[in-house]
């Protein structure tokens, strides 16, 4: 009996783990900004790109899965000061996003799908710290699972990227970039915040 109690908990720890990483993750949300970061490629060059953007955004939140502690304290750390840095990072992609509607840099759209794609828009401050969480809570095996069951959903998900991005249209993919470069906005603002007021003695 006990037994079975502890296997109905360990399977609503990975549900749990799963749909909060899923949320921040947000590959629905994304597929307007990453079809603006390759939009000089065919449908194979785009699928390459998601493929490396997604498979290093997910080498990525493992490595912060199972060392993510470690590295923090190595460089003396706190992940007060993580939040507040990559907070910054996505306010500034986001009004990237905002003023040109596209990102821009001098990578190349191979290399721009990775950054600021894979990271930080898909594995960026929140997904790391939604991780770690887990690992406090469910344990290293249930946040590692819930990590490959949203990649593999994420790469399902992008094999139709395309089709995805014509039912919505030029238009409604314009607007759904921009809405959700204004939540990118909002969310990077919040991490700097909590990453601020976690710094502060007494709040």
């Amino acid at each position: 009996m006990a037994e079975a109690i502890q296997q109905i908990l360990q399977i609503e720890g990975l549900v749990r783990a799963t749909i909060a990483l899923f949320v921040i993750v947000d590959p629905l949300g994304n597929v307007p900004i990453f079809m603006g970061l390759t939009r000089d490629m065919d449908e194979a060059g785009r699928q390459r790109a998601f493929r490396d953007a997604a498979l290093s955004g997910l080498a990525l939140l493992l490595f912060f899965a199972l060392s993510g502690e470690l590295v923090l304290w190595l460089f003396s750390i706190s992940l007060s000061s993580f939040k507040i840095a990559g907070g910054a990072l996505l306010l500034i992609i986001a009004i990237k996003l905002l003023i040109h509607g596209e990102w821009r840099d001098g990578r190349g759209a191979q290399g721009s799908a990775i950054v600021p794609f894979g990271f930080p828009l898909l594995v960026g401050p929140g997904a790391i710290t939604a991780t770690m969480v887990n690992i406090r809570a469910y344990g290293v095996p249930v946040a590692c699972i819930s990590a490959l069951i949203v990649f593999s959903a994420a790469l399902a998900i992008y094999r139709f990227v395309g089709r995805i991005y014509r039912a919505l249209g030029e238009s409604g993919s314009a607007i759904v970039a921009n809405v959700m470069a204004i939540f990118t906005a909002a969310i990077a603002v919040q991490f700097i915040l909590d990453g601020v007021l976690a710094s502060i003695p007494g709040l």
